[in-house]
């Protein structure tokens, strides 16, 4: 549908790595406060529920989790079976926190009943090649994103993903936004006229949504904090 299409980005709630800056959680979920601000973003958004045609999230515990209470309606109305587990927006770094669960044991949670997950490759969680945390290697997966949601026929796309990942995302021809993502905030964003034909397939921001919660640092940012 691009160059007319609706992007709609999402960064995840509150997750236990935010809270104590501690990385070395595995796949780090949402914390108790982190699930709240995500259901309480559902009605905040209450008119894009009904106008999303596709629900796609990063594969990570605490993106699945802010999909299926943020965007609950969204999902309800077209089937979690149909939302898109698309690992290419994982999180950049290779911490512990930002690296994903294997397949076999998102199957086997059954707080993510009903996600389909047959199209994670082995190799999802390696943080290598493709999957890299260096700045090439993210700015490359960050740009066929950008393509992936391009090439799609669905007008109004929701992505779930994290803070990182999204400022490369968002980037432009100076490189990534620098844009400080708030817990479970909304934005809109469609395809820039004059890139959308060319690879880089530039996004510009239409406007802020809602913000279920405050500013929580990302990894890339802890030495900032």
């Amino acid at each position: 549908m691009a160059p007319t299409s609706r992007i709609i980005l999402t960064r995840h709630a509150q997750a236990e790595h935010n809270v104590d800056l501690d990385y070395s959680i595995p796949d780090a979920p949402l914390t108790p406060l982190g699930k709240k601000q995500a259901a309480s973003l559902a009605p905040q958004i209450a008119q894009l529920q009904h106008e999303v045609d596709l629900v796609a999230t990063s594969p990570l515990q605490r993106t699945l989790q802010t999909t299926k209470l943020g965007w609950g309606p969204a999902v309800e109305r077209l089937g979690i079976k149909n939302v898109i587990c698309l690992p290419q927006a994982q999180e950049c770094n290779d911490f512990p926190c930002d690296t994903g669960s294997s397949r076999e044991l998102l199957e086997a949670n059954p707080e993510f009943a009903g996600f389909d997950f047959s199209q994670l490759p082995a190799d999802w969680t390696s943080k290598r090649g493709f999957w890299a945390a260096d700045p090439e290697s993210i700015r490359k997966r960050a740009r066929w994103v950008r393509q992936w949601l391009r090439d799609r026929p669905e007008k109004d796309i929701v992505l779930v993903a994290h803070g990182d990942v999204l400022r490369n995302i968002t980037a432009g021809l100076n490189g990534p936004s620098e844009y400080a993502w708030k817990n479970a905030e909304v934005r809109i964003y469609r395809f820039d006229e004059k890139s959308v034909s060319s690879e880089d397939c530039f996004l510009d921001e239409e406007g802020v949504v809602a913000a279920a919660g405050g500013y929580e640092p990302t990894s890339t940012e802890m030495d900032l904090v």
